[in-house]
């Protein structure tokens, strides 16, 4: 087993999640984990992803309040309504705002 020099380990930039190529500064690390580097954009899926998780195995008001709000979005994306024109970027910009 052959361990990579420093130098480039460093120039690795691509996404874990999704394979696309990054800067180093649009990368989130894993904290024992430094070799693993999510997206900016990834990370806010798998912080979806975690939240809906942790909103299953604790139901409260909020938890259904999201879950109904993850409902819509999804249905937004699969009419594809969030690649239309004005509406679509008024749909998106909602979208970065909401939890």
């Amino acid at each position: 087993m052959t361990v990579q020099p420093e130098q480039d380990r460093a120039t690795e930039t691509s996404c874990w999640c999704c394979g696309t190529d990054y800067p180093e500064t649009e990368l989130v690390r894993l904290g024992q984990h430094p070799e693993v580097g999510v997206c900016l954009g990834c990370a806010r899926w798998l912080q979806r992803r975690a939240v809906q998780r942790y909103d299953e195995q604790h139901p409260s008001p909020m938890g259904r309040l999201r879950s109904g709000i993850n409902a819509v979005r999804a249905a937004v994306i699969r009419k594809g309504w969030h690649e239309r024109g004005v509406i679509g970027a008024v749909l998106r910009w909602i979208d970065r705002r909401l939890p």
